[in-house]
């Protein structure tokens, strides 16, 4: 049997902090199995909230300059996080924070510079997950389907309630995976209208009522048409959503919200049905993510489905992507693919990630 204590970061599109989590990882004859032994999430200050949300819009200087910071800024939360809990670490595996994603164009870049990380921490890294699949043609999102694959395929379906909602789950013998909506980072813009950082348990929208002419607008987008694999990125909702929520600035935050609520619940709903072929009830869906929490979205997410959703604990719910990545971050240093073409659409599986650091004493495991 082989053993790794794995660190794994995440920094995700909802801009709430950086996700840490040690993750033991076992591998016994090709079967892998998890503990979450630690976890915290480390909020943003409001400097790195603004520097991150903006950098799109940055120069190249200030991208490299932030690429490095961050890097560095990184590495000491990993420091922190060790001499915090006093635990031994072998690898660290850093998702970083995505600033460009355009699979269409064979771009994606994540901020974090895995160099910087390293030299901080003295640890090995991996990093970069992404380049590699959608230099290959894919979408290079969502990668949370391996873990979906090797640890939960117990469930019908994954679904992730983060910044955007995703979904695994099989088609036939092939595993297949695909953003399906805005999620989190659309309720706590909305949020940010009362002067609060989210929804807390969906009692904004419980207040609210369903704005049939927004609703159908957000539906008719064109997105929720096209076959996966697909993902979204910060730009399509500017382009394509925020256009539509602008024609409904009289409406209140409230009565927003609840919109968006059912929105991304029938978005839901359809992807289940489509995987499914409209055979969904009794599905077994888990679900994950910081929505998990918001009540008045699951209870939406229920009324337009038959599947059954099970909400796991809570270290599972908040740090299920950073396990994951620490899962792809080890089965890098085994040279065993971690993104199949099936998720993402590429012309061939991935062993993605780039390798900082000193791997010397992780050949011996």
């Amino acid at each position: 049997m082989k053993s790794y204590k794995v660190i794994g970061i995440m920094s995700g599109s909802s801009m709430d902090g950086v996700d840490i989590a040690l993750c033991h990882i076992k591998e016994d004859n090709g079967a892998y199995s998890f503990t979450i032994e630690q976890a915290e999430t480390i909020e943003y200050n409001e400097k790195w909230r603004v520097r991150l949300s903006q950098l799109r819009k940055a120069d190249s200087l200030a991208y490299a300059k932030t690429d490095v910071f961050y890097g560095h800024y990184l590495g000491q939360l990993v420091n922190d996080f060790i001499a915090k809990h006093q635990v031994k670490v072998d690898l660290v595996a850093s998702h970083g924070h995505t600033v460009f994603h355009y699979p269409e164009a064979l771009i994606t870049r994540q901020v974090g510079d895995g160099a910087s990380l390293s030299a901080i921490c003295n640890l090995p890294v991996v990093t970069d997950f992404r380049s590699m699949d959608v230099a290959k043609g894919g979408q290079g999102a969502p990668l949370v389907a391996i873990g979906d694959e090797m640890f939960f395929s117990q469930y019908d379906y994954c679904l992730n309630l983060g910044g955007f909602a995703n979904i695994s789950g099989k088609i036939g013998q092939y595993r297949v995976a695909f953003d399906i909506s805005p999620a989190n980072i659309i309720l706590n813009r909305t949020a940010r209208d009362l002067n609060l950082e989210y929804d807390n348990n969906g009692e904004i929208a419980a207040q609210g009522s369903i704005n049939y002419s927004m609703l159908e607008n957000l539906n008719k987008i064109d997105y929720y048409n096209l076959p996966f694999p697909k993902s979204l990125n910060r730009d399509w909702i500017n382009s394509e959503l925020w256009q539509i929520v602008k024609e409904g600035d009289k409406l209140s935050p409230q009565d927003k919200m609840k919109t968006f609520v059912d929105h991304i619940a029938y978005q839901i709903a359809n992807s289940i049905d489509y995987l499914s072929q409209k055979q969904s009830e009794g599905k077994r869906v888990l679900v994950t993510g910081g929505g998990a929490y918001n009540k008045t979205l699951m209870e939406h997410i229920q009324s337009h489905s038959d599947a059954r959703f099970e909400i796991p604990d809570n270290k599972l719910i908040e740090y299920k992507e950073s396990l994951i990545f620490a899962l792809m971050g080890v089965l890098r240093i085994q040279n065993k693919a971690n993104i199949y073409k099936t998720f993402t659409g590429a012309k061939s599986d991935s062993i993605s990630g780039s390798l900082n650091g000193d791997f010397s004493a992780l050949l011996s495991i």
